[in-house]
């Protein structure tokens, strides 16, 4: 079963507004004849690796709502100019909006476990037992999380 993160897309507005970012990033790439990938750099680095690459997507919390998605395809650590420990959390640059639930604000990114996701807006269902505007529950008792 895959693990997923989690974070908020602090200065987004919408759905919308995020996939902009991101086809603005893709496009400066192209330009600069990188590759078409979406990187979020952190300065944590998960420990779950494996679980996480299994299938796991980085899921976005816009305005006190998780509400949209991205493959993560790699994670990457590295040490900046500084000798800094930092990760490379790079995500498939196709960002999938979910069924919206609300969720209060964290700092960093957190676990996400499967059994907390919620669907992708064109695959829910009217019998979904996910979403009902409950608060979601992160692993937040794991010992090896961001803080």
């Amino acid at each position: 079963m895959p693990l997923h993160l989690i974070k908020l897309a602090v200065g987004c507005d919408s759905v919308k507004e995020l996939k902009g970012w991101v086809a603005e990033r893709m496009s400066a790439a192209k330009k600069k004849r990188l590759p078409q990938r979406h990187v979020h750099i952190s300065r944590m680095t998960p420990k779950r690796i494996e679980e996480i690459l299994a299938g796991g997507s980085f899921y976005w919390v816009i305005r006190g709502e998780i509400a949209a998605r991205e493959k993560i395809i790699a994670i990457e650590p590295f040490r900046d100019r500084d000798g800094i420990g930092r990760c490379r959390l790079v995500m498939q640059p196709k960002v999938i909006a979910v069924s919206p639930r609300p969720m209060r604000a964290f700092q960093g990114w957190r676990y996400f476990t499967e059994d907390a996701v919620p669907p992708d807006l064109g695959k829910a269902t009217a019998g979904s037992d996910r979403g009902g505007g409950k608060l979601c529950r992160i692993d937040a008792d794991a010992p090896d999380r961001a803080r």
